[in-house]
């Protein structure tokens, strides 16, 4: 039943990010993005935006936690492949690492994909470019959600002891957090990027805590 529960939950926050997407494609567009560029729900972002402004130093702050974010999936990774070679096969890896490289493969796609798909532009034009880029969704948000609240479902199993589970626990949940709040801070997004980017990391989250469970579960 759990597994159900969840998967049903990645289908739900899926339907809510599509539909978010739709909205912001046709609500309320105005030209109020750098160079002209048109943005949905242009009230709200623009007024998010303008009392918040560009933040350079929490945007450095959020590029350095996004490296993090990147070194945790790739140590993740290496386990993973350095169980498989142990193992003498890919398949014979826990049942964990390899659903959990399905998601991250699932990540890569998506990340390329929304830089190639526009829905809303960047709402400043970041210093070393000279002109808009793609904003929605915020894939720095999905890639640090993603990395960091998988990571906290690993800690479980895979750290024995209990000060140092704890410690992980609370570095993954810190750099999470931190980097959806620094994110919207930092002026690079507008609101519905950061809201668009948790809904697809919630639909990931909770494919990747169904399908890492036994079927039956």
């Amino acid at each position: 039943m759990k597994r159900k529960k969840r998967l049903l939950a990645a289908g739900c926050f899926l339907v809510l990010f599509i539909a978010l997407t739709a909205l912001v494609s046709t609500v309320d567009v105005a030209p109020i993005g750098p160079a002209g560029t048109s943005v949905g729900f242009s009230r709200v972002n623009g007024a998010v935006h303008d009392s918040l402004g560009f933040n350079p130093a929490w945007y450095r702050v959020t590029q350095w936690l996004g490296y993090i974010s990147i070194l945790t999936a790739v140590c993740i990774a290496a386990a993973g492949l350095i169980q498989a070679i142990r193992r003498k096969g890919l398949l014979r890896a826990d049942r964990e690492l390899i659903m959990l490289g399905c998601i991250y493969a699932a990540v890569a796609v998506l990340y390329i994909l929304f830089e190639k798909v526009i829905i809303n532009y960047r709402p400043v034009i970041m210093p070393d470019s000279t002109e808009p880029e793609a904003s929605f969704p915020s894939t720095h948000t999905m890639l640090s959600c993603v990395v960091m609240g998988t990571a906290l479902m690993l800690t479980g199993r895979y750290i024995r002891s209990a000060a140092l589970r704890r410690a992980a626990q609370a570095g993954c949940a810190l750099v999470l957090a931190l980097t959806v709040i620094g994110r919207l801070l930092s002026g690079v997004h507008w609101l519905t990027d950061i809201a668009g980017g948790l809904l697809i990391s919630a639909a990931l989250l909770a494919l990747y805590a169904g399908i890492r469970e036994p079927a039956g579960q």
